[in-house]
């Protein structure tokens, strides 16, 4: 089994790719897969915390909580994917591109 500090490592390197994703893309899928890239190093930092916490006799309810932290988090990514995707197709059909300065024109 791999140390706690590793795996939180390597999601915290993968939360940073998604972060300079999102800051250097003007593609709007782009960003939205680096968005997805965050919302699973979360997922695995909570996964990581409540491995190591099962150990330490938290409790049923507190050994699994990250768990279940992490099935709600990937119901709000569900439904995140399917509106943005949805919003990224209105803004094709009607500028004809999915960059990013095409969404800002559609204020007021």
């Amino acid at each position: 089994m791999l140390e706690p500090k590793v795996v939180l490592f390597l999601a915290s390197v993968l939360f940073c790719c998604g972060v300079y994703g999102v800051l250097s893309r003007r593609h709007l899928i782009m960003m939205l897969m680096s968005l997805e890239l965050m919302l699973n190093a979360i997922n695995i930092m909570l996964v990581t915390f409540s491995r190591h916490w099962a150990g330490k006799g938290a409790g049923l309810v507190g050994a699994h909580s990250g768990q279940f932290f992490t099935l709600m988090v990937m119901a709000v990514a569900a439904a995140e994917v399917g509106i943005g995707l949805a919003f990224i197709v209105a803004i094709y059909r009607r500028k004809h591109t999915a960059d990013a300065d095409a969404a800002a024109e559609l204020k007021g």
